[in-house]
């Protein structure tokens, strides 16, 4: 009965509203808008509809776009969509997302202009329900909207990242611990067919968990898995989609994914709770133990940062930042295992400049230049974040020449910008060796944005760096990896989630000797 409701509704909605044109098949003109003028001077309206969905794409100089609409929140889906769009229409079009009119940017000088000259514009964020859901309204960093509490919120967040920073030995001494943990569960499956994914799940996410609020657990430990428990649930329920963030009067209906992440959201926030009132009881005042700790310390109610934005921030801190590292790290192994003389030369870097015997530090990134410059070439050619989080234009502004009116939507494309073929050559190949210079010294190329750029940065990129290349080098350092007898390489091509993640893959892990 629900779904025929649906199917009447939109119906109603879409087959009689006229603004939705269908069309089957190959690209054609609306005809109506041939010889129309716009007030941001573009061309000429094209609309498709697709396979799949009734998705439509406009020119990329201008118009009253077409609609993107009807399911089309699949992460996968969008970018396969707005690359193929992009290559066709150029690297700035226009579409409609449901009701909701969208900028999309495929190439770095526009999104430099979004992120960075214009970046308080564009700093906006939209309104959604699951987002809401998972935020107490939008109380974290990422999703919350553009205001003085919100940059309020940001510094605070920023000087206690700053405690365990790359000038602070304490990250260094988890992430090692840690490594430490995960060589030695790997080192007891050696010879053997191993799946990757959940032990480094589980490494980043103890990382995560003695960061954030103190507590160090064992693999099978019961909170521990319940951490990880909740965090897949909501995880792979955002990473599914829901039509809710494009008609939100959907949520009158019943919805499996909607129950499942407010479930998961509820055992996320009773743990969390937890931990927040243990750290008011025990903390001493100057001495933070923890980033909870640094977060109650820098508040005291200050600014309008209440417990609920702390309790997002630690949130937040298990939600972006396990998925992100432990993915990346996934796709550099995968890698690795595609391409063999690059491990081999990553093993005779470590071998010449740290040896096998001594641990390793952060002092030793500087002299480990192609190990970075792999991990860049892994964030580039497989992007955590093939489209970043949409932004919102703050008021009427400009983006490349064209007017932009206030609540414009702009999704900003780095998997377009990463594979631009004018900024990278051969971009789909796997080419740590574009991220260093002549004399094999690092460089970063102005068209690499990984983590975003501006207000919007990701204020977590610190972190992931650190943790990126302690986890790797201690990896290697003490590893080979080879594919297992009978198997095949990984599938490079990837699968949406919350982030672009490897398809599951096994592989041999041996003791260098």
């Amino acid at each position: 009965m629900v779904r025929w409701v649906l199917v009447a509704l939109r119906r109603r909605y879409v087959y009689r509203n006229p603004s939705y044109l269908f069309y089957t098949g190959r690209l054609k003109r609306d005809s109506a808008s041939r010889s129309s003028t716009s007030s941001r001077g573009f061309p000429a309206v094209y609309r498709l509809r697709s396979a799949a969905a009734h998705t439509w794409a406009e020119d990329v100089t201008g118009f009253p776009p077409p609609k993107m609409g009807t399911g089309e929140c699949d992460a996968e889906a969008i970018v396969l969509k707005t690359d193929a769009l992009a290559s066709r229409y150029g690297p700035l079009f226009s579409l409609y997302m449901g009701p909701h009119y969208t900028l999309v940017v495929s190439e770095v000088a526009l999104a430099r202009e979004v992120l960075l000259h214009r970046g308080k514009d564009f700093a906006g964020r939209p309104k959604m329900v699951t987002t809401d859901m998972l935020t107490r309204g939008g109380k974290d960093i990422a999703f919350a909207d553009y205001n003085t509490l919100w940059r309020n919120h940001r510094r605070l967040v920023q000087s206690s990242f700053a405690l365990f920073g790359e000038g602070s030995s304490k990250l260094q001494t988890i992430v090692l611990d840690a490594a430490d943990n995960l060589c030695s569960d790997l080192q007891a499956c050696r010879g053997q067919s191993v799946d990757m994914g959940p032990v480094l799940m589980r490494a980043v996410t103890n990382v995560v968990c003695r960061l954030v609020f103190g507590s160090t657990y064992d693999p099978h430990d019961p909170e521990l898995q319940q951490v990880i428990d909740y965090n897949d649930g909501i995880v792979q329920t955002i990473a599914r989609g829901s039509l809710v963030d494009i008609f939100p009067w959907l949520q009158i209906f019943p919805n499996n994914d909607l129950a499942r992440l407010r479930q998961c959201v509820q055992i996320r926030d009773k743990l969390l709770t937890t931990k927040l009132e243990d750290h008011k009881l025990t903390r001493t005042p100057g001495e933070p133990r923890d980033l909870l700790d640094a977060l109650l310390s820098g508040s005291d109610g200050e600014g309008g940062v209440t417990d609920d934005h702390i309790l997002m921030t630690v949130a937040e801190a298990f939600g972006a930042g396990v998925e992100t590292t432990s993915t990346t790290l996934l796709w550099t192994i995968a890698f690795l295992l595609h391409y063999p003389e690059v491990q081999e030369r990553l093993h005779t870097e470590l071998d010449e400049c740290v040896g096998r015997s001594r641990h390793l530090s952060l002092s030793d990134r500087t002299s480990l230049p192609f190990l970075e410059s792999v991990l860049c070439e892994v964030m580039r050619i497989r992007p955590a974040s093939p489209i970043l989080i949409p932004h919102v234009a703050m008021q009427d502004t400009r983006l490349g020449g064209h007017e932009v009116l206030k609540g414009t939507r702009v999704l900003v494309n780095i998997w377009a910008i990463h594979h631009d073929s004018k900024h990278w050559e051969k971009p789909d190949q796997f080419r740590p060796d574009r991220f260093l210079d002549d004399m094999g010294k690092k460089i970063t190329p102005p068209s690499y944005l990984p983590f975003g750029a501006g207000p919007r940065v990701c204020v977590g990129e610190s972190l992931a760096r650190i943790e990126l290349f302690l986890f790797l080098s201690c990896l290697l350092q003490r590893f080979r990896f080879s594919v297992p007898y009978g198997a095949s390489l990984p599938d490079l091509r990837g699968r949406s989630g919350v982030v672009l993640q490897p398809q599951r893959y096994t592989v041999a892990v041996n003791l260098r000797h």
